[in-house]
């Protein structure tokens, strides 16, 4: 019999049957109880006693069985969905998913989000806050807001909880979560001061998120202290032709630094190569550092070193923030929203000078020349 023969006489194909999903009546019936029962049971309401609820999990997992997004939005007028979205470079081509620090923090909140029962959206930066009116959404994470972000302003104001990955600067939001990028940058500043450098120059980007501008005022901060003039060069980050650009303009100036700091992903590879074309060793004559999750600098020549931001914590936690904001949860007594994450300098061959070795010719014999 074909499948339309078998769908014309009421009856289905194996194969669909085996597509369906256990459903809640399903749960009741084979645990024996009533649907109110098992709706009590799974989400923890209604006075059941323990054995009771221990049975119908049992029974719902078994068979499978998992609660209806539709009927948990009816009962708690929630979707069940969050937002992820970058809104720095929101008018730029900017797809954050290739650099290994958004990667590691979308990665991280998506599995917090499925660990409490919702699931993550993620709006591309090239949209505007209009695509969102199509999607319910119960509140959105904003990695890197700029200054008076018009995008957060506008989430907030429908009044759906917003938590930033990045201090918000002037934008309103529920809460946020970041790392001490003024004490991040003094460090790296201090290694390279350590490892011999007297003349450190910083690569970093023209926008106005928190991130790229506190790192660069900890940076002027520091050249000030120490009466160094700053050698900076700024681009866009998004663009990484651009970036590529600035590191070979940097090693270009007559005062060309002798140790850089790159803000974003691609600078160490960009500064290895622009060291390359003017003949520069590295470390001997220029050390490197660069802020970056990436593996694939522990196998250059030589290994950079690299600034972690620890993207995995904070994904987490921002995820975790939003969902006991949409859930209700009281911010802290204090009144304060923020939270700071440690940052870790994996040090590496490229911001260690090299010992200069020393030939020791054996002892002449008696009689030789």
């Amino acid at each position: 019999m074909t499948a339309a023969a078998a769908n014309q006489s009421g009856r289905r194909p194996p194969h669909a049957r085996r597509l369906e999903r256990a459903g809640i009546r399903d749960v009741a019936a084979a645990a024996g109880v009533s649907i109110t029962t098992v709706s009590d049971a799974l989400n923890g309401k209604g006075r059941l006693p323990d054995e009771t609820r221990s049975k119908v999990r049992e029974v719902a997992e078994r068979l499978g069985y998992r609660p209806s997004a539709a009927a948990r939005t009816l009962r708690t007028g929630r979707s069940g969905l969050i937002g992820l979205t970058v809104t720095t470079y929101g008018q730029e081509p900017f797809t954050f998913t290739e650099f290994a620090y958004f990667a590691e923090m979308a990665r991280a909140a998506t599995s917090a989000a499925l660990n409490r029962g919702y699931a993550l959206v993620v709006l591309p930066a090239t949209s505007r806050h209009d695509v969102w009116s199509n999607v319910a959404l119960d509140g959105t994470v904003v990695i890197d807001p700029s200054d008076h972000d018009p995008m957060v302003a506008e989430l907030y104001r429908q009044g759906l909880p917003v938590v930033s990955d990045g201090r918000p600067g002037n934008c309103p939001v529920t809460a946020w979560v970041d790392n001490d990028h003024g004490s991040a940058v003094l460090g790296i500043l201090e290694h390279l001061a350590e490892a011999g450098a007297r003349r450190i120059g910083l690569l970093t980007g023209t926008s106005t998120d928190t991130y790229t501008r506190l790192s660069t005022e900890a940076y002027l901060g520091w050249c000030r202290r120490v009466r160094q003039e700053p050698l900076c060069e700024a681009y866009p980050a998004h663009d990484p032709c651009a970036g590529a650009v600035a590191a070979d303009r940097l090693l270009a100036r007559p005062d060309r630094p002798d140790a850089v700091y790159g803000l974003f992903d691609p600078n160490g590879t960009d500064l290895l190569a622009a060291a390359r074309r003017y003949s520069l060793r590295v470390p001997e004559d220029l050390l490197l550092v660069c802020c970056s999750e990436s593996d694939v600098y522990a196998t250059t020549e030589p290994p950079v070193t690299t600034l972690s931001l620890k993207p995995q914590r904070i994904g987490t936690t921002v995820v975790n923030l939003l969902i006991d904001a949409i859930e209700g949860a009281a911010l802290p007594a204090d009144g304060s929203s923020g939270q700071l994450m440690p940052t870790e300098l994996i040090v590496r061959g490229s911001s260690q000078r090299r010992p200069t070795r020393t030939t020791v010719s054996p002892p002449r014999l008696p009689g030789e020349a």
